[in-house]
């Protein structure tokens, strides 16, 4: 097309057809190598920005319906940044019961099965419901020295200033939770977590008792599906190893793995070595062994409840209720009475 002036005779059906005409130096047509709908090509007189916002005068009103379409979905493009992840539009909390249950029995894992000395077990759960920029543990990736603690020790102090610490630093995590430890391989437990539509993701460990540095857990379980809360989630679990030592059985020595070695999980083929406690060549694959289940409730999460009055002919009281959030762990003081009454004037029950 001409820069200035008048188009040539054989474009100018074309040109009306896409209702163009009147504008001077117009190309015609689809612009397929630069992805454009239609092609503008003005000249150096009439390139200015503001024009190429403005629609021209089309002649079908589906044209204009492409057109506005087409800058439609380039400003939700624009305004949508790369990678990232689907926001949770659903109410801003949601409590949630979780049930922690060992599979771990002798007939299912029979080789080196621990009876005594410990027997099998395993210790309290320890999680957190966070956001995507917490990572609590992850597969192929190094644990924190909290974690390795937890993992061969089981002590969950250093883990939980941890967690604390990114709350408080990031605002990463909103709440801590933890459930009793099982003092049986089939054992089960549970306790309860509060989300928050910013923090929707839910990760926990659990240690494997014996073993060097075995644990099982979920990474970043997301709760919120969208603009809503999942009513009940069940995920199976399987071993891993945190990478921090290198002992083959449940009953190993400590050995500590220098380098340290990242979080891999424990197969039926892997580690490859017939004193693994978990090697079974005959296997594809080891059953779970343990399952989570989580649930959610639809009581409203309340740490107090305000003060309820009690003006009756019989005497004057106020009383107040308070719940538990996080129950005691690893032989912690147990939370002080959950419920109070007292005497109160009338005048002044407040």
């Amino acid at each position: 097309a001409r820069r200035s002036g008048s188009l040539p005779a054989s474009r100018l059906p074309r040109c009306r057809a896409w209702g163009l005409v009147g504008w001077p130096g117009a190309v015609c047509g689809i612009n397929w190598s630069r992805g454009l709908l239609l092609g503008l090509q003005l000249s150096a007189a009439q390139r200015q920005p503001s024009r190429l916002l403005l629609a021209p005068r089309l002649a079908f009103p589906w044209v204009a319906a492409l057109w506005a379409l087409l800058l439609a979905s380039l400003g939700s493009a624009a305004g949508q940044p790369l990678g990232a992840e689907p926001m949770c539009t659903a109410q801003p909390l949601a409590r949630y019961s979780i049930t922690f249950t060992g599979k771990w029995s002798q007939a299912s894992f029979p080789k080196q099965y621990p009876l005594f000395r410990p027997p099998a077990q395993w210790s309290s759960l320890l999680g957190a419901a966070h956001s995507s920029d917490y990572s609590l543990w992850r597969k192929d990736q190094y644990v924190s020295n909290g974690l390795r603690e937890f993992a061969e020790r089981g002590e969950a102090w250093a883990l939980m200033r941890e967690m604390e610490a990114a709350g408080e630093r990031l605002q990463s995590v909103h709440g801590v939770f933890s459930a009793p430890a099982v003092p049986s391989g089939t054992g089960q437990t549970s306790g309860e977590l509060e989300a928050h539509s910013r923090h929707s993701l839910v990760s926990f460990v659990v240690r494997i008792v014996p073993s060097p540095d075995w644990f099982v857990g979920v990474d970043s379980l997301d709760l919120c599906d969208g603009g809503r809360w999942r009513e009940q989630v069940a995920v199976d679990l399987y071993p891993y190893d945190a990478g921090t030592d290198s002992g083959f059985t449940f009953s190993s020595p400590n050995f500590a793995t220098v380098p340290q070695d990242t979080v891999t999980e424990i197969t039926a083929s892997s580690p490859s070595h017939p004193a693994n406690s978990f090697y079974y060549p005959r296997l594809k694959a080891l059953p779970p062994i343990a399952r989570v289940t989580l649930v959610r409730l639809r009581q409203s999460p309340r740490a107090f409840v305000p003060p309820a009055l009690d003006l009756g002919a019989g005497g004057n009281e106020i009383s107040r209720t308070r719940y538990v959030r996080v129950r005691p762990a690893n032989h912690g003081a147990p939370c002080p009475p959950l419920e109070e009454e007292a005497p109160c004037d009338p005048d002044n029950c407040l």
